[in-house]
Formats: C-alpha cells, structure tokens, sequence
C-alpha cells in the first residue's frame, strides 16, 4: 500500500464517522452521497463517508498550527513540490535543550505568530512536513526587559494569517510573496486612514505621548509583505531610514541585531491595508483571505468588519467581503481601492477564493454552521460554493448564509467529519487549501479526480498530550478533499 494511502487510513482511524447527512442524502446509508446544487445550477458538489479525510498535524503541547496552505511549485525541487506555509507559534528565547516547554495560552502576547514553512514529496501530502521558522519578531516581554522596562514594548503582534502568491513569473521575475497582518497599536487615534506607528511621523508622534495618555492596548491590523526565492530565506518589506521611502531588508532568524520593522503595504491612494475597526490587541478582526492570479491580475479576497459596526462589542461587529486587486506586488503602491462584494456577513467569517480546478469559475468556501435541521445540529463545518463564470460579480451574487446571516447557517456545507470534542461539538477554524503557485485551486497527485483539498484547524479536538489548557496549543489540523461534477454528465 502507498505511504500516503497508509496515513490517511491511520488518520481516518482516528476519529469518527457523524451520523448521516439524511437532509441531502439520496439514502439513510452512511456511504450514499450527500450532495448540492452549486455554480449557478451547473455544478453538484458531492460528499459522502468514503470521501478522504485524516489529521495533518497534531503539535506539540507548547505548539500550534493554522491557516495551511499548500502551493504546489513550479519546478520540482527536493524534497518536493509541495511548499507548506503556515502561521505558527513565535519562537521562544534560548533555553536549555532539555527544559521541558512552558505552559502557554493562546492569549499570551508572545504567540502573535511566525511564518513558518516546509518542503514535502507528493506522496506526504497528508502529512504536514518538518518546517522552521522563516519570519517572526522580537517577543514584547523580552524586548521590555532588555530596556529594564516593567511593562511590554508598544511594538505590534504579528505576523499571523500568511497568503503565499508567486509574483510574475510570466514577465520572468523569481521572486514569491507571502502576505501577512500586524498590528499597530492605535493609541488615541482610531482613524484607519492615518499613518500607523512606525513611519518617522508615527515615531515622532509616538514620543511626544505620555504613556499614561495611551488607552488600554487597542489595535488594528496592517497587512505587510515579504518575499523569496526559496521560501527558506525571506526579505521584510521596510521603511527606508528616513521613514518615506520603502525597500526589502533581509530578515535573520535568530540574527544578532534589530530585526526589521515591517512597513504596512499601501494601495493606490498611499493608504495602508488596514483594518476598518480598533480593538483589544486578541479581538481585532480583518483582512484574512486569499490572494488568486486571473489573466495576470492578482485579486485579494478578504473579509473586514463593517465600518457602520465600530461601536459593537467585537464579538458582535458584522463583516464584509472585500476586493482588491494588482498587477505588480513589487510596486510602492500595490493594491487597488477596495471594492465590497458582498454584505453583511456573520461575525469573525472567514473566506478564501480561487479559481476553480480545471475551470473557468470562482470556488468560495467560508466558515459557516449546519441548518438547525442538519444531522447533529447547526455544527460549525465549512461551506464550499462555486460561481457560474468568473465574473468577480458572482461573488457577491452567492447567498453565503441563510437568514438571520448572524447565525452563520448554510446549507452549502460540506459534511466534514473529522475533528470534534466526543461530544458532538466541532470547530473548524483557519481553513485554507491546496493551490498553484498562482493561487488557484490545486490537488496532490494522489488525488488526481478530486475538486479541491482542504485544510482546517479544531480548537476542540483533544491534544496529543491529552491536556485541555489552551484553546489553541496542541490542537490537530486536519485534511479532507472533496468532489464536483457538472449536472448532465455521465
């Protein structure tokens, strides 16, 4: 038996099947299909209990991973072709080698993330491959007490959320960009227009301050950039000294020195991408998506918190989908204005777009719930739809979520199965895909017949270790592919 076929089937064995999903089902069985209409009433998408799942990842007790994404190379290099990226965990300082991992919560400012990656053969795609960290910053509490401060460093958390797009590989350039959000402490300004901290006038401005004059720790996230060649070694998109200009600076894992001081990306206004609304540094919410190149042009797809909802506890501010595009991410100024698709979405919703595998169509999956009358309940699960064309209008032509939209319910959802606490409750967090180098949607050869191959994180599935402390640490990620067809084929 293939290595891959044996992991998955280790996987599979590890968590259990969920009750039939009789509302689509054609039958009561286990195994009959469970299927719906999508792409404008051209497509089926068609799930059922033979289809592939299994755990990508379990982490170590002090670890975690999410949002992995899977980009399949242009050229096949060792180990493989399959480039994993992925936000983990901000690396501790040095310590002992054998000091056993200290207790973390998924709150603690040292865990705003790291850019991590790895390398792996077709063959392992089931299996996340041994990966490093790539791109990180100095951790606030240490940075404190090298100062003697008592109190963290004003410095952002991040990065987190990373989307890797290869750049214009049609005009020759080498160069892949990876996307991710940090955050900028807002201060007494709550204008997402305004310079955030960093520039020479955010510095100035930032001296003057007293810090009793600076409300509790209220952010708002930026998206910044870096890119390489080898997705080993990556260079931080940055502020030239003079803090106007921008250039790439080397970053050094462990490097001695000061690490560089990401610059926020600007569009073509010379605005950052940032988040419409403050919040607590853990509650800000925004801009994570996906990045697809359609006839050369790159469209970011991200959900953000409609203005009009600020004043809203954070848990209940609604979202939007947004739209941006560009034709060349090494610009000064590299994205368009953005443009809504759709409104108003379910709070913290999450969605990823791409072109469709083998055709000319838009796939949107998004976090979503089962209907009240689904089997189990309205369970969280991802929902997966797809547009008649590739008319961006499509989009936001969907209709993501039944009413009331702050439910989250869909009956576009997958029927995942995998994951879950034993007592019925799942969650299926930081979802992403396998894709192109160009961000469109992919599958590992092992899987040649299949529409799309899916990852997602379950902050409620028992850790390895068997502890229940973070919601976050330890939690496995799971895999799972799933099938479409076009209505009337044979």
């Amino acid at each position: 038996m293939p290595v891959a076929a044996l992991l998955g089937a280790f996987a599979l064995g590890l968590v259990a099947a969920p009750a039939p999903v009789s509302a689509r089902a054609a039958s009561a069985e286990a195994s009959a299909p469970s299927c719906y209409v999508t792409g404008g009433g051209g497509l089926e998408i068609c799930r059922d209990g033979a289809e592939a799942e299994g755990v990508l990842i379990a982490p170590a007790p002090c670890a975690f991973v999410r949002g992995v994404q899977i980009l399949r190379l242009p050229r096949a290099e060792a180990p493989g072709p399959l480039q994993m990226i992925f936000q983990g965990q901000s690396p501790l300082s040095s310590r002992r080698r054998d000091e056993p991992c200290p207790e973390r919560r998924a709150t603690d400012s040292r865990d705003g993330g790291s850019l991590r990656t790895g390398r792996s053969p077709e063959a392992l795609a089931t299996t996340l491959p041994p990966s490093a960290d790539r791109f990180s910053v100095d951790l606030p509490e240490e940075r404190a007490a090298k100062r003697g401060a008592s109190e963290p460093a004003a410095e952002g958390i991040g990065p987190r959320d990373p989307i890797a797009v290869s750049g214009r590989d049609w005009a020759g350039e080498a160069y892949s960009y990876v996307f991710l959000l940090g955050q900028e402490r807002v201060g007494g300004n709550t204008d997402p227009d305004a310079e955030p901290t960093g520039g020479r006038r955010g510095r100035r401005r930032a001296e003057r301050d007293e810090p009793a004059a600076q409300p509790a720790d209220i952010r708002r996230r930026v998206q910044i950039a870096a890119r390489t060649v080898d997705f080993q070694t990556f260079e931080i998109r940055t502020r030239t000294p003079d803090g106007y200009g921008l250039t790439w600076t080397p970053f050094t894992p462990g490097g001695r020195g000061t690490p560089p001081n990401p610059a926020p990306v600007v569009d073509e206004s010379g605005k950052p991408v940032a988040s419409s609304c403050p919040a607590p540094a853990f509650e800000t919410h925004g801009l994570a998506g996906s990045i697809s190149i359609v006839d050369r042009t790159y469209h970011y797809v991200y959900t953000d918190v409609l203005p009009e909802d600020c004043g809203l506890a954070p848990e209940k501010r609604r979202t939007a989908l947004y739209l941006r595009t560009s034709k060349d991410l090494s610009a000064s100024k590299v994205w368009s204005a953005a443009k809504q698709l759709a409104a108003p979405l379910p709070p913290g919703s999450l969605v990823r777009v791409a072109r469709a595998k083998g055709m000319q169509r838009w796939a949107v999956s998004y976090t979503c719930q089962r209907p009240a009358n689904a089997p189990g309940g309205p369970v969280a699960d991802i929902c997966l739809q797809y547009t008649p064309d590739l008319n961006l209008d499509g989009i936001g032509a969907l209709t993501l979520y039944a009413d009331p939209v702050e439910a989250g319910r869909s009956p576009a959802y997958l029927g995942l199965r995998s994951g879950g606490d034993g007592s019925g409750r799942f969650d299926r967090s930081a979802h992403f895909w396998m894709t192109d180098a160009q961000g469109n949607l992919d599958t590992p050869s092992i899987y040649p017949g299949k529409a799309g191959f899916l990852t997602w994180l379950d902050r409620l599935a028992p850790t390895a270790s068997g502890r229940d402390t973070s919601s976050l640490y330890g939690r496995p990620v799971y895999w799972a592919t799933w099938t479409v067809r076009r209505i009337g084929a044979q």
